[in-house]
């Protein structure tokens, strides 16, 4: 399921939420789910430079996961 932002028109809050595009979900403060509205979001360009790709690296080793690296580079 994808991530969509929403807001909400009696609470006056945004959240984002992983809903199916059909559903029509509550609002996570005031759990309203007629005034939740969908918000149209911006896509995001794939970071391809190198430091966008050295940050990430360095991310994944704090974080414990190998998910940035090649199968060559986890060793398996």
């Amino acid at each position: 399921m994808p991530l969509y932002g929403f807001h909400c028109g009696k609470c006056d809050t945004d959240s984002e939420l992983l809903v199916g595009f059909a559903d029509k979900p509550r609002c996570p403060h005031c759990h309203s789910r007629n005034k939740m509205e969908r918000l149209v979001s911006r896509p995001a360009p794939p970071g391809k430079s190198k430091g966008t790709i050295q940050a990430a690296r360095a991310r994944a080793a704090r974080e414990g996961h190998l998910s940035n690296y090649s199968r060559k580079e986890r060793g398996g």
